[in-house]
C-alpha cells in the first residue's frame, strides 16, 4: 500500500515555529533598543517615587504639614516663573534618567568573612616571631589589629592569598638567614601549599612583600636559540630576574621568554658546570640540550655512566668525538682530554711568547659531558684501579684558557662521591627536581628567594652562575628521540638539530676491535704489533682526533680491547 504524505502543517510546522520565534525575538530586541530611553526614564521615575514614599514615611507626623507647605510653595514658584514648568519637566526627566541607569554592582572595599579569617589566622601565627615583652606598643599581639600589620593584600579566585605586604618591628633580626627562613616557611604554609612564593625583604622599611610566582613554561622544545658563540641557554626563568629575552617558537606561534644564559670561553668566570638532581628530574635532558648547542661551534666528548643509551642519537655525528659507556673507554677518553688540554696550553703559550695569535686548533671549543660519572668511581674502587674523575683535574683547573669546558651531571645524593676538583672548580650550579632548602643552599651556595615545592615537572629546578642570584629554571624539552614513549613532535625537534652522521678517521679500527672482543683469540693480539699500525693514522696536528688515534696516548687500543 502506498505511503500517504503527512499534512503540510505537520511536515514543516517546526521550521515555521522556529522562524516565528526568531522573528519575535528580533522584534523584541529592536523594540528594546528603540524604547531604551523611555524604559530608563520610567525606571528612574519609579525609583524617585519609591524614594519619596520612604522620605514621607520617615518624616514625623508633626512635621508633615510643614513639608507639604514647602512642596506646595516650590510648585507655586515654579509655575509663576517664566518657562518654569518646562525647566521643571526637563530637570525631572534628567533626574529620572540618572536614577534609572543600569548600575554595576559595587565592589567591596574590604575582604569578605573567609578572607578576613585567613588574614587573622596569619596574623596570630606571626605573633610569636614579631612580638617582644619589652615593646610598649607592640605591632603584633594576640587579638590585635591585623590591618595595621598587613597594609596591602590580594586574593585569587580560589580565596587564597596571591600578594601580601607584611610590616614587622624594627627589632626583628631580618639580617639572619635562619630567622628569615622561619618566616618564609610559615607564610608559605599559611598562604597555601603547592605554590611557589617569592619573598622580597626591605630591611630599611621593615617590610616583607610576598608574591605568588606563575608556573614556568614547560612546552618549549629544543630549537636553535638566538645566541652568540660562547653562550649556552640552560633554560628559562621569571621575567623579573633577568633583563633579556629570547624569541622561541611554540608550535606555530612565537613569543619572547627570559632565558638563563651561561657564558663560557676565555673571559668566563664560571667555565664549568655541575648539575645535580633526583632520578628522572631531567639532568640527562639538560646534557642533551647543552650538547646540541655545543656542536654548533665545537667538539663534544660524552661519558654515559647510566648505561641506558640516552646519548645513542649522538653516536657517529659530526663533532662528536666519542660516546663512552665502559670503564676502559671512559678512562682512555679522559686521558686524551687531559693530554689535549696540555697540548693546547703549550701551543698557546708558545704563540704568546712569540707574539703570534693562538693556533686555530686551540680556539675550537672542546666540551666534556659526563653523566653520572660516580658509577665509574665505584667500579674503579672495587677493582683497585685509578679513579677516572682524577683525570679531570687538569681540564678543570686550566680548561678555560684552553677552551675546554667540563659539564658534570649526577644524582643529588652523590655529591660527596665527586672528587674535590669537580666540587671546587664547577662554579656554575644547577639543581633539578624536588630538593629541600638545606640541599639547595649546600649545592648552590645561597638559598633561593622562593619556597621549593614537592612536585615539579621534569627539567624544573634552580640555577646559579657563580656568585649571582639564584634563578628558577625550566630546561627546554630535549628528550631521547629513540624513546618510544616520547611524543613525535619532540622527537622530530631533536632529530632536526642533530648534525649529519659521519665516519670518524678511525672508524674502521673500532668495529674490528669490537668484533675481536667477543672471540677467544684477542688476548695474544693485544701486544705491541697491533698498536703500531694504529698510531700513525692520527697526525699530531689534528686536535679533534678521537681517543684511539691520538699519538700522545700510551697505547690506548690495548686498553680498550681488554673490556669485557
Amino acid at each position: 500500500m502506498a505511503r500517504r504524505p503527512l499534512p503540510r502543517i505537520l511536515s514543516n510546522g517546526s521550521a515555521q515555529l522556529a522562524r516565528s520565534r526568531e522573528l519575535a525575538r528580533t522584534a523584541a530586541d529592536s523594540a528594546t533598543d528603540v524604547l531604551h530611553p523611555l524604559i530608563t526614564i520610567t525606571r528612574g521615575l519609579r525609583r524617585l517615587a519609591a524614594a519619596g514614599r520612604r522620605r514621607w514615611a520617615e518624616t514625623p507626623k508633626e512635621r508633615r504639614g510643614a513639608l507639604l507647605f514647602l512642596v506646595a510653595s516650590v510648585i507655586l514658584v515654579v509655575a509663576l516663573v517664566p518657562y518654569g514648568p518646562l525647566l521643571a519637566a526637563i530637570t525631572l526627566m534628567a533626574a529620572a534618567a540618572w536614577q534609572g541607569r543600569e548600575r554595576s554592582p559595587a565592589a567591596s572595599d574590604g575582604p569578605d568573612e573567609s578572607q578576613t579569617q585567613r588574614l587573622k589566622s596569619l596574623y596570630e601565627a606571626l605573633v610569636p616571631y614579631f612580638s617582644a615583652a619589652e615593646d610598649p606598643e607592640p605591632l603584633y599581639s594576640h587579638g590585635g589589629a591585623w590591618d595595621k600589620a598587613f597594609p596591602t593584600y590580594a586574593f585569587d579566585g580560589g580565596g587564597r592569598i596571591s600578594q601580601l605586604v607584611v610590616r614587622y618591628p624594627a627589632y626583628f633580626t631580618d639580617g639572619e638567614a635562619e630567622a628569615r627562613a622561619r618566616i618564609e616557611h610559615l607564610l608559605a604554609a599559611k598562604s597555601g601549599r603547592g605554590r611557589e612564593y617569592h619573598f622580597t625583604w626591605d630591611e630599611e622599611g621593615n617590610q616583607l612583600t610576598v608574591g605568588v610566582l606563575l608556573p614556568l613554561p614547560v612546552d618549549i622544545a629544543a630549537q636553535r636559540f638566538v645566541t652568540t658563540p660562547g653562550e649556552t641557554v640552560l633554560g628559562f626563568t621569571d621575567p623579573t630576574r633577568v633583563q633579556r629575552t629570547l624569541p622561541v617558537t611554540l608550535g606555530e606561534k612565537q613569543r619572547d621568554v627570559p632565558p638563563v644564559v651561561w657564558r663560557t670561553g676565555l673571559r668566563s668566570t664560571e667555565p664549568h658546570l655541575l648539575a645535580l638532581g633526583q632520578p628522572g628530574s631531567g639532568t640527562s635532558t639538560l646534557l642533551r640540550s647543552i650538547a646540541l648547542q655545543a656542536l654548533l661551534h665545537g667538539d663534544v666528548v660524552i661519558v654515559d655512566g647510566g648505561g641506558t643509551g640516552e646519548y645513542a642519537c649522538l653516536t657517529g655525528r659530526d663533532g662528536v668525538l666519542a660516546v663512552e659507556a665502559g670503564p676502559a673507554g671512559v678512562t682512555a677518553s679522559l686521558e686524551w682530554v687531559a693530554t689535549e688540554t696540555e697540548r693546547r696550553l703549550i701551543a698557546a703559550n708558545r704563540a704568546h711568547q712569540a707574539g703570534d695569535p693562538p693556533p686555530d686548533d686551540t680556539k675550537r671549543p672542546l666540551w666534556v659531558l659526563l653523566d653520572r660519572p660516580t658509577a665509574f668511581t665505584h667500579l674503579a674502587t672495587a677493582d683497585g684501579r685509578k679513579d677516572p674523575l682524577s683525570l679531570l683535574q687538569l681540564p678543570l683547573r686550566h680548561g678555560r684558557p684552553a677552551n675546554v669546558t667540563v659539564v658534570v651531571a649526577d644524582q643529588l645524593d652523590s655529591l660527596d662521591a665527586l672528587s674535590e676538583p669537580v666540587r671546587q672548580h664547577t662554579r656554575a650550579r644547577v639543581v633539578l627536581g624536588p630538593a629541600t632548602a638545606e640541599q639547595l643552599e649546600s649545592v648552590l651556595g645561597a638559598p633561593p628567594h622562593t619556597t621549593p615545592i614537592d612536585e615539579l615537572p621534569p627539567g624544573r629546578g634552580y640555577a646559579r652562575l657563580g656568585s649571582g642570584p639564584v634563578h628558577r629554571l625550566q630546561v627546554p624539552a630535549t628528550p631521547n628521540p629513540y624513546d618510544d614513549a616520547t611524543p613525535d613532535a619532540l622527537c622530530e625537534a631533536v632529530l632536526d638539530l642533530l648534525p649529519p652522521r659521519t665516519t670518524p678517521a678511525d672508524g674502521e679500527t673500532i668495529p674490528e676491535q669490537d668484533q675481536s672482543e667477543g672471540e677467544p683469540e684477542p688476548v695474544p693480539a693485544e701486544g705491541e704489533p697491533e698498536s703500531e699500525p694504529v698510531a700513525p693514522e692520527a697526525p699530531e696536528s689534528d686536535p679533534a682526533a678521537p681517543v684511539l688515534t691520538k699519538e700522545p696516548l700510551p697505547n690506548p687500543v690495548p686498553v680498550l680491547t681488554k673490556e669485557k
